[in-house]
Parts: C-alpha cells; sequence; structure tokens
C-alpha cells in the first residue's frame, strides 16, 4: 500500500473537499482520499504509487491546484549546516 499527501492551493470550503475528493477518487488505481481542509492536504491511498501528474489532473479538473513540493536538502554531516552545527 502507499500513501502520499499533496497539498492543494485554493481549497477553502466543504464544498471544496467534496470536490477534490470526487475528481481524485476517480483516479485509476486510488482506493483512498482524505481531504483536510484545516491543513489544505489530500491524502492519497493506493496499491501501487500513483503518477503525481494523474493526481494534479484531477485537482485541477476539481478547480484547484496542486502546491509545488518543497524538498529539504540535507548536507553531509547530518544537519542542514553541514555539521558544523546551526547558529
Amino acid at each position: 500500500m502507499t500513501i502520499t499527501t499533496y497539498q492543494v492551493e485554493g481549497m477553502t470550503c466543504g464544498h471544496c473537499v467534496s470536490s477534490v475528493t470526487a475528481e481524485v477518487g476517480k483516479v485509476a488505481g486510488v482506493s483512498g482520499v482524505k481531504v483536510d481542509l484545516a491543513t489544505k492536504a489530500v491524502t492519497v491511498t493506493s496499491a501501487e504509487p500513483v503518477d503525481e501528474s494523474l493526481i494534479g489532473a484531477a485537482v485541477a479538473e476539481a478547480g484547484y491546484e496542486l502546491a509545488p513540493k518543497v524538498e529539504l536538502l540535507q548536507q553531509a554531516g547530518g544537519s542542514c549546516c553541514g555539521g558544523g552545527g546551526c547558529h
């Protein structure tokens, strides 16, 4: 089982949650969808990983968009400061 969480921009109400849930639920391979309005997140459950572009297209069909992913880079040494300790 694969569980992936995405951030969604533009959701403001219960209707938004319903729309995103319905559209993402139609994506092939998706077995579960949970949308949290407070955190603006959609959590997708599937047997195998689902292509992010398919989730993005479903969210767009509902009238919203996936927020850009933010990746945190960790340098050698095990901390964000390269092992020299944070300031």
